[in-house]
Order: C-alpha cells, then structure tokens, then sequence
C-alpha cells in the first residue's frame, strides 16, 4: 500500500469506541430512567410535557412521558422502546421497566469501572433475571380471582393518577365489570373493550356502555333519535351518483330529455333507501360519504344512517353486532345484517353520539369518559386503559402479587442469596442486579415522604417477619410500612415478569456496546 492510509468510513463520519461509547450510553439511558424515577408509586409526581406547537400534557404515566419527549440519542431510545414494549405487552409497569433499565446500567458502570468484561455482566444479569422470574412466579397468591379481588388491582394501577372527581373505587368496580363483561371460554377479548372519551361534564359522569360509541352523526335532521331492535348495515360505499369510469360528453337537445337525464339521476338516489328498506335494514352505518339527495330519501323510508364512520369504529360496530361489511348496498344479503338491542344519538356539548348498544354477536363494551377540559378526560383515559389492561393481565397472564415493594424486596433478597453459589466474577454482576432491584422499593418509600434508606432497612426487616408480605403504603400523604395484600395493593404477576424481562434486555444490550458509529 506504500504507507498510504485506507479510508474504510466516510470523512463527515463521527466515531466512538471503547470506554467512551460505553459512557456516553450508560449516561443517556440513565438520564431517560431518572426523568420518569420521581413518578413512581401512588405519590409520584406529575410531568408537565409540552410541545413544539404549545400542546401540554401532564401526566406521571410513564409510557406517555417517554413517548412524548423528544430524544434522539439511540441508547435513551432504546430505554423508551422498553416502556413501549412494556405498555404493548401487559399495559402497566413502564416506569417500574424504565426505572429498573436506568439502575442496571448504573450498576454495569460501576462493574465496568472495576474491569469486569460486558459479557460477564450480560451473563451474571441474564442468570439473576432468571431467579428473579423464578422468585415472581412463587409469590403468585394463592387465591380464585374474584370481582373483589380484581377491584383492588384496576384501584391499584389507577391510585395516584389524575381521574377528576370520581374515586377509583367507583372506576375499578366499572373496569372489572368490562372485563367480564368481554371474558369468554378463551379468556379476555380485550379489543372488545373500549374507551371513549368526550369533554364536558364531570368525571363522575363516567359511564359503562354495553355496546359501541361511534362519534358519526345522523345524515338528515329528519331521521329518528332511537331505533329500538335495529337491524344494521355497515357498507363501505359512497352514497351518491355514480361517475363513468371514462371521460364522456353528452349532449342536450331538449327539455325532455333534461328531464328524462334528471329523473334517471334520481332514480338511481332513491335505490340506496330501497334496497336498503328492502333488505330490512333500520340503520346503515357507512365508512364513505352519503350526499344530500340520497340522505333525504333514507330519512324518508324511516331509516337512521350515518357518514364517514371511522374504520376502526366500523370494525367495532360489525363485530358486536354480528354485521359484515359489503362494498355495495344492491348486494346486502341477509347473512350480512347485524343485530343490536338499541341505537340510540345522544348530545354532549352539542356533539351527537351514535350508542350502539346489545349487540347480538360480541361482547363488546365501552367506557364512556366523561371529563371538564381534555388534560383531564386524556389522563382519565390513560388510567382506565392501564386499570383494563392489567385486569386482563391478571385474568390472563398467571394471576397477583404482592404491590407496594413487597415483591422487589422478596426477588432482591433471592438473587442475593442464590450469588453466593455463583462462581467467579459473575457472582459480581448477579449481587449488583439484586442491589439494582431495591431502587424500586427505595424510590417508593422517596415518593412517599420517607427517608429512602431508613425506608428500605425497615422493609427488609419487616419483609422477613412477614414472610414476603411487607410494601410501602401510601397512607394520606405520607407512607408507611404494612401489609399490601390487607391493604389492598396488589399487581399482575405479568407486569412484574415482563418490567424483569425487557428491563434486563434494554441494559445488556447497552451494556455490550464498545463502538458508536455515527454518519453527520
């Protein structure tokens, strides 16, 4: 090569290796964890988030807070892909996930600082996972999954959000009753449960719907409000004259003919109201537009239809009313009409609201969250979607746990004991997952008002007494040591195995990076 150097990346190109990338992304992943660490627990803090274009949200959900912020280094993006993963996954534990991400990577730093290899640290973290899921699945309680039971879970992933002026007792009660509500012989249909928000009035207005909530309105002021034992239609087709599928002129010579073209026209508006009254259809709800004409002759066969329905609505409406959706209205057959017990229009805040409701096929419901400005009905809606969420887990996913600490005190103490059979440098890695773990007991008892360390000395020695039933209880606005099964804090086995899980995988993927390469 005659000494001449080889140029292998691009000259904008931006390089970093060995201890430096290992810092630099240790530093970015625990900087994300810490931003959401302070909103954990039923005390946690709010986050007031706002954007380029002035919209704010505050919430202490940890998986909005991350989605929501705008981070562009890729290993803080990867603790944010935990929080998603997690929030897809089980629907709750993302801040318990991010912050426990955070913390096994401040441990991987100390670990790194005392030369221990990243793949001695990736296994020692995948070997104390393991015990940890081990450690879980012993601590499932022991009891039938009753209503009341479930009650305490939904109330506590909702203790400490924002829900406006209703208790979450009065919630939860409506989250288990949805949940059952879509319970089959194979589980929770969790896709049959939806929310629905709408601004104005109280918190306290918040309904359970049997059915499905479609935000269209009625095409004609004419048509009728209630249609009781409606048989439903849903099309995906516009209702109006049909264009040529090529370009054509034609030529008027006469009134006549004027005449006979217009007449022709209608004609051909007025067979969507026929064909539709022929087939015995009371309401048609359709994905396209229905022009002026065309809706006028509906109201005047009786009909009740609707325009510009959402698919996703229209899915919804299909599936609970046992309809399938047709391309064409002249090919309804009977096998395509759906059932449902009453569709009702009711006006909030001069919006109207189709209530579809009783359908014949699914079980499928809808919250209706009722709230005075958006912040609140979009924080109430984030917590009824995590209280569903874990609810289903729990039915679904291998039952409860202990809340409030209880278990993460239970699984540190177990890893720590399992280290000691551990050989070599990994035992190190194994010891620093289980003191990665007490972060999570340890920021409760922050949350709370307690002095952190005291707060984690006194748990652990309560944890042993109680035999694994000791937490952290928020009681007023400070917190103290008890029982969370007697106080009624309880989470999904599911949450706490999959926070374990993607957790350990964000942080030894992290971990075993030596070389960033970046093109300006």
């Amino acid at each position: 090569m005659g000494g001449r150097p080889m140029f292998v990346l691009a000259e904008d190109t931006e390089r970093t290796q060995g201890r430096d990338a290992q810092q630099s992304n240790i530093s970015a992943g625990k900087a994300v964890s810490e931003a959401v660490r302070t909103t954990l627990g039923p005390r946690g803090m709010d986050k007031m988030l706002v954007t380029d274009t002035g919209d704010v949200t505050i919430t202490n959900d940890g998986a909005t807070i991350l989605n929501t912020m705008d981070i562009e280094h890729p290993a803080a993006q990867m603790i944010v892909e935990v929080a998603e993963a997690q929030e897809d996954e089980v629907g709750d534990g993302t801040t318990t996930a991010a912050v426990l991400a955070g913390e096994l990577l401040s441990k991987a730093e100390s670990l790194l600082d005392d030369d221990v290899h990243p793949t001695t640290i990736v296994e020692g973290y995948a070997e104390a996972r393991d015990i940890a899921l081990d450690a879980i699945d012993g601590l499932v309680l022991d009891e039938e999954l009753t209503d009341d039971l479930l009650k305490q879970v939904a109330e506590s992933s909702m203790t400490g959000k924002g829900t406006g002026d209703v208790t979450t007792e009065k919630l939860a009660e409506e989250v288990v009753r949805a949940v059952r509500h879509a319970e089959g012989d194979e589980g929770v249909v969790r896709d049959n449960v939806r929310v629905h928000t709408q601004t104005g009035g109280s918190s306290s207005a918040t309904e359970l719907v049997e059915g499905v909530i479609s935000e269209a309105e009625p095409v004609h002021a004419n048509m009728l409000r209630v249609v009781e034992d409606a048989t439903i239609a849903v099309v995906d087709e516009q209702f109006g004259v049909r264009e040529a599928n090529i370009d054509a002129e034609y030529s008027v010579e006469s009134v006549d003919q004027l005449t006979a073209a217009m007449d022709a026209e209608d004609r051909e508006l007025r067979e969507y109201a026929d064909a539709l009254a022929d087939a015995g259809v009371d309401v048609v709800f359709s994905t396209d537009s229905i022009d002026d004409r065309p809706a006028a002759y509906l109201a005047d066969a009786g009909l009740l239809a609707f325009e510009n329905v959402a698919d996703d609505e229209a899915r919804a409406i299909a599936s609970a009313t046992g309809a399938s959706r047709t391309s064409k209205v002249e090919d309804i057959e009977e096998a395509d009409l759906g059932r449902a017990e009453t569709v009702r229009v009711r006006t909030f805040a001069g919006e109207d609201l189709a209530f579809v409701e009783g359908g014949a096929a699914a079980q499928a419901v809808t919250m209706l969250v009722r709230g005075g400005t958006e912040h609140v009905v979009d924080e109430l809606e984030r917590a009824l979607s995590d209280a569903l969420d874990v609810v289903t887990a729990a039915l679904d996913s291998g039952g409860v746990v202990a809340g409030a600490g209880a278990t993460e005190i239970v699984v540190a103490d177990r890893v720590r004991e399992e280290a000691a059979s551990i050989e070599g440098r990994k035992q190190l890695a194994v010891e620093a997952f289980a003191d990665a773990v007490d972060v999570l007991p340890r920021t409760l008892a922050e949350n709370t008002g307690m002095d952190p360390i005291d707060g984690l000395v006194d748990l652990r020695a309560e944890n042993d007494e109680r035999e694994g039933r000791a937490g952290i209880i928020a009681t007023g606005q400070h917190g103290e040591i008890g029982d969370p099964v007697e106080s009624g804090v309880l989470d999904p086995a599911a949450v706490k195995r999959e926070a374990f899980e993607s957790a350990t995988e964000a942080a030894t993927m992290i971990a075993r990076i030596d070389d960033v390469i970046a093109a300006e």
